[in-house]
């Protein structure tokens, strides 16, 4: 069975970080394994308390997987200090991990802010080499890009600077632009249009998470980029149209939703 390695933090309600991508990954053929960064105490209205894991606990963390059930791909969400971005880094290069997707989490859906100022730079010096694909949302790459984006061809001139200075694909999200879902994969000189319906639910709490996860889950069974993409996306919207409707907030999507059919 292909395996994937998530190094995220928790929210202990269930819908993002750790949780949400192990749920994806079981829904999409692999074995899910975590290396927790940071416990959160959150719900669908918001964070309230950041924890984070010291660095040579993750450290030892990554050592305890890698040593013995070594990942066909690795996903990387929630990274809020330098410190704890440089022991990712260091150790997933020593143990020359594969298929590494790295989901520049700076922003909850919420709103509230996950990444310290001082580790955005950690993020991009450091990480971002070593992926297969990062995934901004439109803040997140306009931070990265340093250009604002309220269109597509913003989406596309903001993709060529994250990738020219990253070295790596790009897949921009375009869920927060008013008109349609349409995400952009940036990829060897060439991009790729990836378009989708906006499903009218407000439930969207851990969608980056998920998307993230379920494409380094078909890396790791063996599908190219663009194919890991489609069938990403795929798996989201499915889960985003089962309409699941928890907490007084922005909920979670049902991950399970193939299990009801």
């Amino acid at each position: 069975m292909n395996t994937v390695l998530s190094i995220a933090g928790s929210d202990c309600s269930g819908g993002a970080g750790i949780q949400a991508d192990l749920k994806t990954m079981i829904m999409n053929g692999v074995y899910g394994m975590s290396a927790i960064s940071a416990l959160t105490a959150q719900n669908t209205t918001g964070v309230d308390k950041i924890l984070e894991v010291p660095p040579e606990f993750l450290k030892k963390q990554l050592d305890m997987i890698f040593t013995d059930i070594f990942p066909d791909a690795v996903k990387i969400g929630m990274t809020a200090s330098s410190q704890l971005i440089e022991v990712i880094a260091e150790r997933l290069s020593f143990y020359g991990a594969k298929n590494i997707v790295v989901d520049p989490v700076m922003v909850a859906t919420s709103g509230s802010r996950l990444m310290e100022s001082e580790a955005i730079l950690s993020l991009k010096n450091r990480l971002f080499p070593l992926a297969a694909v990062i995934t901004p949302n439109i803040p997140e790459a306009e931070v990265l890009s340093g250009i604002a984006i309220s269109n597509k061809r913003q989406m596309e001139k903001a993709a060529r600077i994250i990738h020219r200075d990253s070295g790596c694909a790009v897949l921009l999200k375009g869920g927060h632009l008013i008109h349609g879902a349409n995400d952009l994969l940036f990829s060897d000189g060439v991009c790729k249009w990836f378009f989708g319906q906006r499903i009218q639910n407000p439930n969207t709490h851990g969608t980056g998470c998920t998307l993230s996860s379920a494409i380094a889950s078909n890396l790791a069974k063996g599908a190219d980029l663009e194919t890991a993409v489609s069938n990403a996306k795929a798996y989201l919207s499915g889960a985003l149209s089962a309409m699941l409707d928890l907490g007084n907030g922005r909920g979670p999507m049902d991950h399970g939703y193939l299990l009801n059919r």
